[in-house]
This record gives C-alpha cells, structure tokens and sequence, in this order.
C-alpha cells in the first residue's frame, strides 16, 4: 500500500480538524500528513483567545489535537504549484505532495484611518503572540476603545471591561452583530454591555488615531475625540488568498471552491476563513469544522463526494458574562411569510427569538439563557415539521409573554 502525501498550508483550527479527522478515518500508513503553520504555536482555539485575555483560560490550555501529523510550526509556505505539486517554503526548499489542503485562515482588517497611525497602543487579536502583548498594554491601561461591534469587538469589550478599563466600543452600523442579529436582540445586548460598564457607540466611524508614539485618542468622523491609553481594532477579518491568486486559482472574496471543498486546481482543496462556497466565506469556527469533516471523509473514502451542503453556520459565544447562541437568518422580515416568536428581558439581559416560516424553523437568537439552544439548533439542522402550537419551543411550560 502506498502511502498518499497530503500537505496542509496552515495550522489553524481548520487544519487541525481535517487532520485529525482524516487519520482517524483512514489505515495507519495510508495518508502521511503534513501541517505547515507560521506560527510558532502548536494548533490551539482562537476562539478561546479572549478567555486568556481574562484569564478565564491558559493559554497552554486551548491547543487542539491533530492526530499523528507532521507538524513544522514557525514554517511559511511562499509559493505553491499545483501543475508540478510542489510547496516551496520560506527557507528556499521545496516539499512534494499529491494532495494539498490550504487552510490559510484570515488577516484582521485594519480600518482606512487619516495620518500615520501611532505605532504603540493599536491591537489587532488574531494569534496568541497577539494576545500576549495586548494583555501587557490592557495591564497599564485605564482606558479602552474598542473599533468593531462583531462578535470579536463585543468578545474584546467585556474582557476589557471586566478587567477593569473603561471601555468604549465604536461600531459603525446601526446595531451590534448585525451579521448574527436582529436589531431587537442586539438592544438587549446594548442593555447588557451598559451594565458590564461598557459605553457603545453606534453608527460611529474613526477618522483618525492621535498620539506620538502612543495612541491617545481615537478621532470619530463626526469630530468627537475618545481619549484612551489603548485602541484594539475588531473591523473584521479578510481571506488570506495570497498564495492560491499567485498559484493562478479561481479568487473571488475567498479561494472558490465548489461542493468537493475542491478549488480549480487539481488536488487542490481550501477549507475554513480562507475558502468561498457557494458565495460565502463563513469565518466562523463552526462552518470551518464541517467544512474539515466533509472534506476528511471525502478524501478518506468514508463520506459521500460532495459532502459540504453550504447551509449558514451557527454561532456559539460563551464567556464569563455573556452566553449566546444564533442559527440560520434569526433576523428575518415578519412581513416575507415568516412568523417570528420574540420574548425579551433586557433588565436580566436575555431575550430569545424565533424565526417559523412554512412549518419549519427557519433560524433564531437566545441571549443570556442558553439552555434551549442545542435542541432548537438540532431541530433547525433536521428541518422537521413543527407542532401546530410551537411557543413550546420558547416556553416548555407553556408559560405566557
């Protein structure tokens, strides 16, 4: 029996899943996988980052399992060539593979900003050196302004609040987590961030950082000046696609890919922050792990070929002070022939919502009370019918807004 050379071009959370999958679902001595990460870290949770940021978790606590793989952290890949299947890597050698998995992951976006930013003060959160050095600044300072409303900036907020900072958060929409919420859950949230200490300010975009040196305020474009010790920016996150546009593959926002997980390169797959399929780039953990799953069965010959169906990804965030859960398009129009089932108590911070659309579930958002979420999600996952009174699905006890 040969054995099959598979290289993977990252060492992140998708990577390692895949990795682990694959072995695990293949004879011993049948795949020889090989992780190529650019940082020196072993694979870990990036998730979990904010949690080392509070030190709700160690960061030698959050690593990953990958299997039996060959891993070379501290080791870039610069260039690739799918026609000859060859890496080359930053040290000027070459490595050879039949099948290659790109699992470049995603660089934060840095907003557009007037002048030359401070060079001391400005965070972005991605890696576990990232995490380091911001918990150093955090340590010194007493006033925080994060830039970003999503799940990171809300994530980055309440850490630093909780540490003590006074903590502005600017976001430029009109509520938070737009991308997972609706504007009635996100007022609840708004409510619950208030009381962590946390002041929001919405439909707010940065002009400018101020400071020599060292960042001392962050200029709005309305004029306003937030004075601050630190500025952490939470504006998103872009495809690294670098490599798969030099190699010649199909580009769009991300490296496309069709229901293989396959690119348009031969033997060439993309999976996780880095991959397009069907239109979207999920950038959530979740999406990324069936992503990895779909695509180690597919290649280990234990799953069906096209294993990824596309379907919105679910979004978990639990931390010490805030437990939230989000599935399919909870943010729905009542008026396109959907029903929406909407309970909130904004003094106790939790709300939950439903969104029902021709007998199914179609998504929803529980905040602060969690405890329903994996059997909604399983319910929405399976598209069952619901019953013909489906308040039960908020209220088990049949208890009244």
């Amino acid at each position: 029996m040969s054995t099959r050379r598979v290289a993977v071009v990252g060492a992140g959370m998708a990577a390692a899943r895949f990795a682990q999958q694959l072995l695990a679902r293949t004879p011993a001595g049948a795949m020889r996988v090989t992780l190529y990460g650019a940082e020196a870290q072993a694979p870990y949770n990036r998730t979990l980052l904010t949690g080392v940021l509070t030190g709700d978790h160690d960061a030698e606590a959050i690593g990953l399992p990958y299997g039996d793989a060959q891993l070379r952290t501290g080791t870039e890949v610069i260039a690739l060539d799918p026609g000859a299947g060859t890496l080359r890597l930053a040290d000027g050698s070459t490595e050879r593979y039949d099948t290659l998995v790109l699992a470049t992951g995603a660089a934060p976006v840095r907003p557009p900003l007037d002048g030359t930013p401070p060079a001391a003060g400005v965070h972005t959160l991605r890696t576990l050196a990232d995490c380091r050095r911001l918990a150093e600044d955090a340590a010194r300072a007493t006033r925080a302004v994060v830039i970003g409303g999503g799940v990171l900036g809300v994530s980055l907020a309440q850490a630093l609040a909780a540490k003590g900072t006074h903590t502005q958060l600017v976001h430029g929409a009109d509520w938070l987590m737009e991308r997972h919420l609706d504007p009635d859950s996100a007022r609840v949230l708004h409510h619950h961030l208030r009381g962590l200490g946390v002041l929001t300010r919405l439909g707010a975009r940065p002009a400018a950082l101020h400071g020599t040196g060292r960042v001392t305020a962050v200029q709005l474009a309305d004029g306003q000046r937030l004075e601050t010790d630190l500025v952490v920016l939470a504006c998103g996150v872009r495809p690294r696609t670098g490599l798969a546009r030099a190699a010649g593959l199909a580009v769009r926002h991300g490296i496309v890919v069709d229901d293989r997980l396959a690119t348009s390169a031969p033997n060439v797959h993309a999976i996780g922050d880095c991959a397009e399929h069907r239109g979207t780039v999920h950038g959530l953990a979740m999406p990324a792990w069936e992503q990895a799953d779909a695509l180690a069965a597919r290649l280990s010959g234990t799953g069906p070929p096209a294993g990824c169906t596309g379907a919105p990804g679910v979004l978990r965030l639990t931390t010490a002070d805030l437990h939230l859960a989000a599935f399919g398009d909870p943010a729905a129009d009542p008026a396109a022939d959907h029903d929406v089932l909407h309970f909130a108590d904004p003094t106790r911070g939790t709300c939950k919502r439903l969104v029902l659309g021709a007998d199914r579930l179609r998504g929803g958002v529980l905040l602060g009370d969690v405890t329903a979420a994996a059997d909604l999600i399983h319910l929405w996952r399976r598209q069952e019918p619901l019953s013909a009174d489906p308040l039960h699905l908020l209220m088990p006890q049949g208890a009244s807004a």
